[in-house]
């Protein structure tokens, strides 16, 4: 008996750390684990951040505001950067909208602390971005185990 779990991707600006939750997620932990119908969905602010997340094995994506918004209610997990949460972050590209979608939502959400967005979070480690990428799949495992 498997897990039906749906994953929620946002990302913006090129893409580039969207696709490797992605590829992470497709590599570590879906193909190693096959613990049942996991569904991931990217969604971008632009064209090219989709474009990238689809190539690196999203079963779904989307463009734009409304895109997120709708994904969000959706979702049972949400990854992103921590810049998702915060208005005008990714150069403009997160908008009042967005914010109150992925805030609103009863997702899970697992964001990655980064500092181009002008945010600190105290009693984080300054690390390597692939670190961060790379506990995301520990933090399912735990968070389903802890449900299940």
């Amino acid at each position: 008996m498997g897990i039906n779990m749906n994953i929620l991707v946002i990302d913006g600006m090129g893409g580039g750390i969207g696709k490797a939750v992605i590829e992470h997620l497709r590599s570590e932990y879906i193909n190693a684990n096959n613990r049942g119908n996991i569904t991931i969905t990217a969604t971008g602010t632009n064209s090219l951040a989709t474009a990238a997340m689809l190539k690196a094995g999203a079963n779904y994506g989307a463009t734009g505001e409304n895109a997120i918004a709708y994904n969000c209610s959706k979702a049972d997990f949400i990854i992103g950067v921590i810049g998702i949460m915060m208005v005008n972050s990714m150069h403009g590209e997160i908008s009042p909208r967005i914010v109150e979608a992925v805030s609103g939502s009863g997702a899970h959400k697992l964001l990655i602390p980064i500092d181009k967005c002008n945010l600190t979070v105290m009693g984080v480690a300054e690390r390597p971005m692939q670190t961060y990428i790379a506990e995301i799949s520990k933090t399912l495992n735990k968070i389903m185990n802890d449900k299940g």
